[in-house]
């Protein structure tokens, strides 16, 4: 016998997570491109995430692994900016989050571990040889994000890809906070093409929903 599908009410709380989660995002965007100030737009996404950890735990009722981790980091290095007001720390927390992320997730593939399945925690029920392929891919995402951030975050990077372009010199600033609205829409293009994957290969007669690598935060 299988289970039920999912509820309405499991269905919208889905929902108001990814709205939630994107407004963190959005919130930080929007007061950056007002004020041009990546130290006040760093309160707002403080304040943000803060906001959508304890809407995610009202929700959920528990702190679901990834988001709680992402959010953690958001914390962590807004805080460290706020403080030194020094806009790196934010910019760094890409690197480091999805660099990590990366080193424990392909790192794991040869011990034949799948860390990735207690990151999502009750999210998908999928067979082992599913979990192995999603760790690969998400992990190479991570280390792909990793990377990217750290061209985009660099000044001197940013200025000599423009001047290769034949562009003017951008604002470092403007680039990285497009960057980073870009990269959100990438990842969840990303989580929605691994649900063909997710639905050959379900343990569980569920509806799987797309699992972002970028909760917005």
């Amino acid at each position: 016998m299988t289970d039920a599908a999912p509820t309405p009410e499991k269905k919208n709380r889905q929902w108001i997570r990814q709205v939630v989660d994107f407004g963190a995002l959005a919130a930080f965007m929007i007061s950056y491109f007002v004020t041009r100030d990546m130290i006040l737009a760093t309160w707002v996404l403080v304040g943000a995430s803060a906001v959508a950890l304890a809407v995610g735990f009202a929700i959920e009722r528990r702190f679901a692994p990834l988001p709680l981790i992402t959010g953690l980091f958001a914390l962590v290095f807004g805080l460290l900016t706020i403080f030194t007001h020094d806009d790196l720390f934010i910019k760094l927390k890409l690197t480091v989050q999805n660099g990590l992320l990366a080193a424990v997730l392909l790192g794991s593939i040869p011990l034949k571990k799948y860390p990735f399945k207690a990151l999502l925690g009750s999210a998908i029920k999928v067979n082992d040889a599913a979990w192995r392929t999603l760790t690969l891919r998400y992990g190479l995402y991570f280390l792909t994000v990793a990377i990217l951030n750290e061209v985009f975050r660099s000044p001197q990077a940013v200025t000599a890809l423009w001047h290769a372009m034949g562009r003017d010199t951008p604002n470092p600033n403007d680039v990285w906070t497009g960057f980073r609205g870009v990269l959100w829409i990438a990842a969840s293009v990303f989580g929605l093409s691994q649900v063909p994957l997710i639905m050959r290969n379900m343990i569980k007669d569920e509806e799987p929903g797309p699992i972002s690598p970028d909760p917005g935060l």
